[in-house]
C-alpha cells in the first residue's frame, strides 16, 4: 500500500493528539466521593426538607375533655358543628407547613370516616346527621391547597371487641388500613403508634404484614413507628432530640412499643445499618387533644423546640388540635403565625453570603467543582464542599468565612451536610477570630448552634470538622441573628 503524503499525515497526527488530550483532560475531571452507607431514600429526603409538619388530634376525646378515651363513648357526642378543614389547612399554609397528619382513629377506636367494618364512627354521630366524613374533608382541603396528607391509625383499640384475638383483630385493622389507603388518594405519611395501656389485652400486631400492604397501596409514602421502617420516633413527646443525633440505627435491634429503647432512638447509632431519621412529636398545648383550660406554648418555647428538633437533624411534628367547634383555636393559629414570622426573621438573612470563603483543601483542586463556595449557594443537598482525599476521617478539615473587620454580628451558626451521600460528621467546632464559641458532635441534614454567650462580633468564622466517617461533605453554612434569643447568663462574646 502506498504511503500517505506527508502533508496529509501531519494534520491527522495533530487531530489525534488533540483528541487524546481531550480524553485525557476529561478523565481528569474529579468525580464525587463514594457514598457512606446507609443512604436516605427519595421520600426520606423530601420528608426531611419539610422541617415542620402538623399533627391534628381530633375525635371523641375533644368532646369529653380527655386524652385517652375509654372506648365506651357514645358516638353521638361527636358534633363539631362548624368544622372547616379549609381553616386547618390555611393555618398550616400560613405557617409554611406542607404535610398534615390527622388522627383517623385514636386509642378509643372511634373512626373519623364511615368505616364499613364498625358502627363506632362518624356515621353514628350527630354531625351532619351521620353523613359526614372528616377524613374526606381533610384530604380534599389539603389537596386543594397543595398540602400533603398523612393519617394516624391507632393499633390499640379500646372499643373493638376483636381486640385481644390476634388473628381477628389484625384482619380488622388491615381492613381499615386498606380503606384509608385506597379511598382517599395519595397519603404521604402513615403513623403507627406503639402506645398501649398496661392493662390492655395481650396482643401481637402483624406489623410486617401491615407495612407490606402499605407499600403495595401507596408507593410514595413514609411509614412512621418507633422503629420505622422510614421514620422513627425520637423517644419522647417534648420535641427534643439528642445533642448527638444520627439518622442511622439498627432497626432489627428494637421493636415497636418496646420499653427502654428511648435513649437509643434519641441519639441514633453511628454504626447503624438502616437510614431511619427521627421525627420529634410535641403538642402546641400541654395536651394532645383540645382542652378549654389549656393555652398554646409561648413563642420562646416553640423556638427552643425548633432548635432542639430541626436544629438537631430531625423533623418537628407539631400537634395543633381542633376544638369542639371543629376549628383550630385562634390563639393557636396566631402562635403558628408568630413562629413562622420568627423563623423567617432569623433565617431569611445569611451573613455568610457576604463573606469570602476558603478551606483547608478541596477535592480535585482549584477547578474540581467541590470548592468551599458551594456552601453559600441555595442548594442544601447536592452541591457541597469536599476536602481533599488525604487523611480521610480524622484529618482536621476546616472551612473559613471572612467578612469586613468586626462586621459580622450573629448568634446562630447553621451547618448542613450533603446527607444524600450519607451522614458523616462525628465532631465539629466553631471559632470566631480564633476563639472557640461552640462545639458539637453530629450535624446531619441541619445543625443549629444558638450561641450560649449571646451575640458575637467578629470578622473570621472557622468551622472545623475534627472527626468524620470518610470525607466530610458540607453543603451549607449560615450565620444568622436571632433577636428572640436571650442567653441565660447574659454574657456577650466579642
Amino acid at each position: 500500500m502506498a504511503k500517505l503524503p506527508r502533508s496529509l499525515c501531519l494534520p491527522s497526527l495533530v487531530l489525534l493528539s488533540l483528541f487524546s488530550l481531550a480524553i485525557s483532560t476529561r478523565e481528569r475531571v474529579p468525580t464525587p466521593p463514594l457514598p457512606i452507607l446507609p443512604l436516605p431514600s427519595y421520600t426520606q429526603l423530601k420528608w426531611q426538607q419539610r422541617e415542620i409538619i402538623m399533627f391534628l388530634h381530633f375525635g371523641v376525646n375533644t368532646f369529653t375533655d380527655s386524652e385517652w378515651g375509654t372506648g365506651h363513648e357514645d358516638p353521638a357526642i361527636f358534633d363539631p358543628v362548624s368544622l372547616d378543614a379549609n381553616q386547618w389547612v390555611s393555618a398550616a399554609v400560613d405557617a409554611g407547613i406542607s404535610l398534615m397528619i390527622l388522627t383517623a382513629k385514636h386509642h378509643d377506636g372511634f373512626c373519623l370516616w364511615p368505616s364499613k367494618y364498625t358502627d363506632h364512627s362518624v356515621e353514628s354521630s350527630r354531625w351532619k346527621g351521620g353523613k359526614g366524613d372528616v377524613v374526606r374533608e381533610f384530604v380534599d382541603a389539603a389537596k386543594a391547597r397543595g398540602v400533603d396528607a398523612g393519617l394516624y391509625l391507632s393499633p390499640w383499640d379500646r372499643h373493638e371487641r376483636r381486640y385481644g384475638d390476634t388473628l381477628e383483630y389484625n384482619e380488622y385493622y388491615l381492613a381499615q388500613l386498606q380503606e384509608l389507603l385506597t379511598k382517599y388518594g395519595s397519603v404521604r405519611e402513615i403513623w403507627f403508634d406503639g402506645a398501649k395501656g398496661k392493662n390492655a389485652p395481650n396482643m401481637t400486631y402483624y406489623f410486617t404484614e401491615w407495612f407490606s400492604m402499605v407499600r403495595e397501596l401507596q408507593s410514595s409514602i413514609n411509614i412512621f413507628s418507633d422503629a420505622g421502617p422510614d421514620v422513627r420516633w425520637i423517644g419522647n413527646e417534648n420535641g427534643s432530640a439528642g445533642t448527638t443525633c444520627w439518622a442511622t440505627i439498627n432497626s432489627t435491634a428494637i421493636a415497636i412499643g418496646e420499653a427502654g429503647i428511648e435513649g437509643y432512638l434519641n441519639t441514633g447509632d453511628p454504626r447503624g445499618t438502616d437510614y431511619l431519621p427521627a421525627e420529634c412529636d410535641v403538642s402546641i398545648r400541654k395536651g394532645w387533644f383540645w382542652h378549654k383550660s389549656q393555652f398554646p406554648k409561648k413563642l420562646s418555647e416553640l423556638l427552643q423546640i425548633y432548635y432542639d428538633s430541626v436544629g438537631r437533624n430531625c423533623v418537628l411534628l407539631l400537634n395543633v388540635p381542633p376544638n369542639t367547634a371543629g376549628l383550630l383555636s385562634e390563639t393557636d393559629v396566631q402562635r403558628l403565625k408568630e413562629l413562622r414570622n420568627a423563623l423567617d426573621t432569623i433565617f431569611s438573612v445569611n451573613l455568610a453570603e457576604k463573606c469570602s470563603v476558603k478551606a483547608s483543601s478541596r477535592r480535585g483542586g482549584k477547578d474540581g467543582g467541590f470548592g468551599p463556595e458551594n456552601v453559600l449557594d441555595s442548594d442544601h443537598l447536592w452541591t457541597y464542599w469536599a476536602p481533599g482525599d488525604e487523611g480521610e476521617g480524622e484529618e482536621d478539615h476546616w472551612i473559613e468565612m471572612r467578612g469586613a473587620s468586626g462586621g459580622l454580628r450573629f448568634n446562630v451558626v447553621r451547618i448542613q451536610e450533603a446527607v444524600g451521600l450519607g451522614q458523616r460528621i462525628k465532631r465539629h467546632e466553631i471559632y470566631v477570630d480564633g476563639k472557640r464559641v461552640a462545639r458539637g458532635t453530629t450535624v446531619g441534614y441541619k445543625r443549629l448552634h444558638r450561641l450560649e454567650g449571646g451575640v458575637v462580633h467578629g470578622s473570621v468564622v472557622r468551622v472545623r470538622i475534627t472527626a468524620s466517617k470518610g470525607l466530610p461533605l458540607v453543603s451549607s453554612i449560615g450565620l444568622h441573628l436571632d433577636p428572640f434569643w436571650r442567653p441565660k447568663d447574659g454574657n456577650r462574646l466579642s
